[in-house]
């Protein structure tokens, strides 16, 4: 395709134009044919940010798609809510986001692309459709977008951190307070690779509130709600001032309830703006059985206390 450059567009960014030209084809879609060598001005390879001149000729070219190298597998999802745009998905714990080494064929994007012919391919073959994740080892609600322009339009929300997110979780100790606000950048730890921590070298920031919902014997149950979403979060935040997630294989203490199920954390609330139809909407998943019959025997042990 050829775009010349009309002197009203003067100034304007390569990736903006063309995308506001051209309806099929995303931001992002252009700014990857930048980056792969598929689109050039006055013959010539140019950086996302370009700005244009008047006379400028853009050419370009669309790619065939790239087969989808994910193999399908039926499973049995807990689909909250589908349409033409978005899915709202209750992943179970232990199960893997999209695959990755030693998942290839049993994650939540295996029993996706089995169900569902149009999924956003913006994150590429691997991860069609995935917006954003949560570990293996957490359950609960997830987006997906099922077309590029739904897939902008929900990372642009948790960009603005505009998307609610609120989770459950079952923490070591007991928390005096009602609730509190954490706000500490997260980064890769130096030492253990698979670790994220608390840092200032490499980091991002990263803010999680938290309320009390029960105090247990040694343990507490909070909601946590998350303002950015940096790996591990949650995960990283509580251990931070001391109160580390019941169950965690990574910042956990060795001696715990149980590590059948990994962390107890279940990501319960998820509310957003439809992408097309800027509607909000929101959606709340119970917790796992597994996560209930751990919390009433700990009410029990409490009640027992009492008598």
């Amino acid at each position: 395709m050829r775009i010349t450059v009309k002197q009203e567009q003067n100034g304007a960014r390569v990736d903006k134009l063309v995308s506001d030209m051209i309806a099929e084809v995303s931001r992002s879609q252009v700014q990857q044919l930048v980056k792969d060598g598929h689109l050039l001005v006055n013959d010539q390879p140019v950086k996302t940010n370009y700005k244009l001149r008047t006379g400028d000729v853009i050419i370009f070219e669309i790619p065939a798609p790239v087969p989808l190298e994910v193999k399908p597998v039926q499973m049995d999802l807990d689909i909250y809510y589908e349409d033409a745009d978005v899915i709202v998905v209750n992943k179970p714990t232990g199960m893997v986001v999209h695959p990755a080494a030693g998942h290839q064929d049993d994650t939540l994007v295996n029993g996706l692309v089995a169900q569902v012919t149009d999924l956003s391919g913006i994150n590429g073959v691997m991860r069609p459709g995935i917006v954003h994740r949560i570990d293996k080892d957490t359950s609960g609600l997830l987006m997906v977008a099922k077309n590029d322009q739904a897939h902008e339009g929900l990372v642009k929300q948790l960009q603005n951190k505009s998307v609610t997110r609120r989770y459950i979780a079952l923490v070591h100790g007991v928390i005096n307070h009602q609730r509190g606000k954490i706000d500490a950048p997260i980064g890769r730890d130096v030492t253990d690779r698979l670790k994220m921590t608390t840092t200032h070298i490499n980091s991002k920031e990263a803010v999680t509130h938290f309320q009390v919902i029960e105090r247990y014997k040694n343990y507490t149950l909070v909601e946590c709600r998350l303002e950015t979403g940096r790996t591990h979060q949650i995960r990283v935040h509580m251990n931070y001032i001391g109160f580390p997630l019941v169950g965690d294989p990574l910042y956990g203490p060795q001696k715990t309830i149980t590590r059948k199920h990994g962390q107890f954390l279940h990501a319960q609330t998820l509310g957003f703006m439809h992408p097309r139809t800027d509607e909000y909407i929101e959606f709340s998943a119970p917790l796992p059985t597994y996560f209930t019959e751990v919390i009433e025997s700990l009410r029990q042990q409490v009640q027992d206390d009492e008598r």
